[in-house]
């Protein structure tokens, strides 16, 4: 059975075999039971998924003609596959669960999101993005690519860059190199004054990152918190912790 790339999906399917069995690897570096793969597209991971021993797998694919194709290649996938796009569903359970994907580029950073959203859940995710996406949630402060997703992920996860996956590594290649990245979760978070309060600063922050802080993120702060000198860096100067301890003299 053949299946068709869809271009409006952000679709590019894995094919190197090295590669499938690299993300395994690291994967299994972490203790898991439950699993979910976003995105399985061919199954050219979910095949060496779905055989892992004591796991509870799911897979949440939109496509259709994916879903026939997996369902018809992979007889074991039936019942475990959630046919709805990876945005609009809930945890799909109740407690810890290990993601991966080849993310579909064109919303990877809004899975990201979603990972967050789910983090209480999700203690380790290993997922592949547009390389230079995946630069700028790893990335440090002082960076040119540091920026909010570096600052919403690394305030609750650790990150590692992994490895860069070519464009001849899929089919159709894209037109960019890919990196795979890590999160574990944080231990020990740092405290925020709420979780709305944190990307609230920052997005503020980062949407004028040429302002000196001051300007940027006014709109937050009482006249007399914004005369500390910690505001007249820019956002990319800023650690995790200093946004972090400042959400708790927001308004």
């Amino acid at each position: 059975m053949q299946y068709t790339l869809k271009k409006s999906l952000g679709q590019h399917f894995l094919k190197d075999e090295s590669i499938c069995k690299k993300i395994v690897g690291a994967l299994q570096e972490d203790a898991f039971t439950r699993l979910v793969e976003v995105g399985p597209g061919g199954g050219a991971l979910t095949k060496y998924l779905l055989p892992l021993p004591g796991i509870d797998f799911r897979a949440v694919e939109l496509d259709d003609e994916k879903v026939v194709y997996l369902e018809t290649t992979y007889p074991a996938i039936k019942g475990k596959i959630i046919h709805e796009s990876i945005l609009e569903i809930d945890a799909p359970f109740g407690e810890d669960f290990t993601v991966v994907g080849n993310f579909p580029y064109n919303i990877s950073s809004q899975i990201l999101f979603k990972v967050l959203e789910w983090r209480v859940h999700v203690p380790v995710m290993i997922g592949m993005f547009q390389k230079e996406v995946a630069q700028r949630i790893v990335s440090k402060p002082g960076t040119k690519v540091y920026g909010i997703l570096s600052v919403l992920v690394q305030a609750f996860y650790e990150v590692d860059y992994l490895f860069d996956v070519p464009p001849e590594s899929f089919n159709p290649p894209p037109k960019v190199m890919s990196g795979v990245i890590r999160l574990r979760k944080k231990a020990d978070p740092v405290a925020i004054k709420s979780e709305r309060d944190l990307f609230v600063l920052v997005k503020a922050a980062f949407n004028q990152r040429r302002k000196m802080l001051r300007n940027a993120v006014k709109g937050q702060f009482e006249e007399s918190v914004l005369a500390d000198e910690i505001f007249n860096k820019r956002a990319e100067q800023l650690s995790i912790e200093q946004f972090a301890a400042l959400t708790f003299l927001m308004r």
